[in-house]
């Protein structure tokens, strides 16, 4: 072995010099610079949690304003507070609760790669709602599952009505794909 003039003939010689190289290769390593305070960290993700804003301590105004010292060794006696009423707002219903499909259908377009869905939606709501997002998931005869995909429909249907869909293209799916089932599940309030 020839290394840039070095002749290292004999076995013992060659098995000395490994040793050496990953000793200088991990004395490099060493030295080279970590991750520096300017890159980006991962920060900790709070838990979600409820928690009551705005909420400050009052003092009663029906209380009396006791300063006077009943004795000098205990200190002033405190004043009775009284947190501030949290008014609760019952919650409304989310908007994706009043809509379902009632009825659906689907067929192959684009010779047989594009899902064309037909479908009735429902809108139970008191109000109108736009911009619905329907997700379809594909199975094959067996009922694995195939693919999923999604649309948006940027259609209003009115308050306590039903709108008929057909041949909605949701996308691409798989040749496989022999069933499908289609929900709700966004929606925009008007």
């Amino acid at each position: 072995m020839m290394i840039t003039g070095w002749s290292f003939g004999t076995a013992q010689a060659r098995l000395l010099i490994l040793p050496a190289i990953a000793m200088a290769g991990c004395a490099t390593w060493m030295m080279l610079p970590g991750p520096s305070d300017a890159e980006g960290h991962a920060r900790a993700k709070t838990s979600p949690g409820i928690y009551a804003h705005h909420v400050s301590l009052v003092e009663d105004p029906a209380a009396p304003a006791e300063t006077a010292l009943a004795d000098p060794a205990q200190g002033p006696t405190p004043t009775p507070a009284v947190t501030a009423p949290i008014s609760i707002v019952p919650e409304e219903k989310p908007v994706i609760d009043g809509l379902r499909i009632s009825s659906q259908s689907w067929r192959r377009g684009g010779l047989g790669s594009k899902a064309l869905v037909t479908f009735t939606l429902r809108n139970a709501n008191d109000y109108a709602v736009k911009d619905v997002e329907i997700a379809c998931a594909f199975t094959r005869r067996d009922g694995s599952h195939v693919t999923d995909r999604r649309r948006v429909i940027p259609d209003t249907v009115n308050t306590r009505s039903r709108k008929v869909y057909s041949g909605v293209l949701v996308g691409f799916v798989n040749v496989n794909a022999s069933k499908a089932k289609c929900s709700a599940v966004a929606a925009s309030r008007i």
